[in-house]
Order: structure tokens, then C-alpha cells, then sequence
């Protein structure tokens, strides 16, 4: 594939990718960034063709990287197995993932407390329903329990309770207890915090009455 650069353009749907042309045919596409250095007339021997595709691969690597971290922070699993998916080499998701772990941008322990805060604030959760879901997306078990040390489970299972009961206050009480019961306990909060917690929202919901 060896040539000279005839042309270099930006491509129609993507201005952050150009198109090499090497003797007048089109050769390949490469990021406007490893394009960059690049200028009509220079000679492209088979091995700087190589350097620069595979340079190219991982900057598309780190692009689908950053662009899934734009929507939430992800577990190094996570980005591990949105990468894999798409089907770059181990080499690559390695380097990628080892560069955004460098600056900062993937830490599964920073991950995990705000897992557990935007549960708590939005998805109440137990305990052990939010150790669960962070063993499900890799955390180790060493990171989750210094994340859960000053998780107050049972002002978020308060919280969870007083909003479920506003719904179920005109059932009979021992009803109201059954379903408030059962919800906080799909949620993974323990029977024991449940059992009190209903109890104080029956004696609530009475003196509202």
C-alpha cells in the first residue's frame, strides 16, 4: 500500500476523521488528530501505514471510551466490556482503559461511592442489594466496603418508606404492612429495619387520620 499523499480530506459525515488518498486513490480514513502531521506529497512507506492505523484504532478506542463515560461514571468493567464488544483488540482495550485510569477519568472506588449516593438519592437501596450490584459490575469486595463505611442505610431506608407509604395509606394497616414490607425488601434492606421502620409509618399514618 506504500505511495505518496495525493490528498487529504475531511470526510462528508465526520469532520474529526480525514480521508488519505495515496497516488490518487483513496487509501484509508485516520482522526483528524493522527492526520495532523500529515502533508500532500510526503511518502508513506508500509510500516508508517501500520503506525498510523494502529495509532488511529486506538484513538477510536479512546473516542467510544469517553463518549460512554460522557453519560454516567462507569467500572472498569464496564468500559472492559463496552470496548470487547465492539470488538478492539485486548491490546488496545488495555491501553485505553490503563490511559483513563492514568488521568483519573476510570476509578472503580470514586465508581462505587457514586453508585451509592445516586442510589440513595434517587433508587433507595439497601446494603446489600447495592453490594450486589457493584460485585455485578466488577468493584472488588475491599473497595465496596470502604464505600459502604459511612452509608446510613437506615436514614435512606426512612426516606424509601415515608414515599411508599404515601402511596399505600388508605389500605387497612395490616395490608399497609404486608405491601410497605415487601417493597422495602425487594429494595434489599434487612426485615429487621423493616419491621420498625413500618411499624413507626402505621403509627404515623394513624395520627394522621
Amino acid at each position: 500500500m506504500a505511495g505518496r499523499i495525493t490528498a487529504l480530506r475531511l470526510q462528508k459525515h465526520s469532520e474529526r476523521r480525514v480521508n488519505v488518498y495515496l497516488d490518487g486513490e483513496f487509501a484509508f480514513g485516520l482522526a483528524d488528530i493522527a492526520a495532523y502531521p500529515l502533508r500532500v506529497g510526503e511518502w508513506l512507506a508500509d510500516e508508517k501505514i501500520a503506525a498510523l492505523q494502529a495509532a488511529d484504532v486506538l484513538e477510536q478506542a479512546r473516542d467510544r471510551a469517553l463518549s460512554y463515560l460522557s453519560y454516567r461514571p462507569r467500572s472498569l468493567r464496564e468500559l472492559q466490556c463496552y470496548l470487547r464488544e465492539r470488538e478492539f483488540s485486548e491490546p488496545v482495550v488495555s491501553q485505553v482503559l490503563g490511559h483513563l485510569q492514568a488521568v483519573g477519568l476510570v476509578d472503580d472506588l470514586a465508581f462505587a461511592r457514586y453508585w451509592i449516593q445516586n442510589r440513595g438519592q434517587f433508587r433507595p437501596r439497601g446494603a446489600l442489594a447495592l453490594r450486589q450490584e457493584l460485585c455485578q459490575k466488577g468493584i472488588a469486595e475491599s473497595l465496596i466496603d470502604t464505600a459502604l463505611e459511612d452509608y446510613d442505610e437506615l436514614t435512606v431506608l426512612r426516606r424509601a418508606a415515608r414515599k411508599h407509604a404515601r402511596r399505600l395509606r388508605q389500605l387497612p394497616p395490616e395490608k399497609f404492612r404486608q405491601r410497605l414490607t415487601q417493597r422495602l425488601a425487594r429494595r434489599g434492606f434487612s426485615y429487621e429495619s423493616i419491621r420498625d421502620i413500618v411499624t413507626d409509618c402505621i403509627m404515623q399514618s394513624e395520627d394522621d387520620l
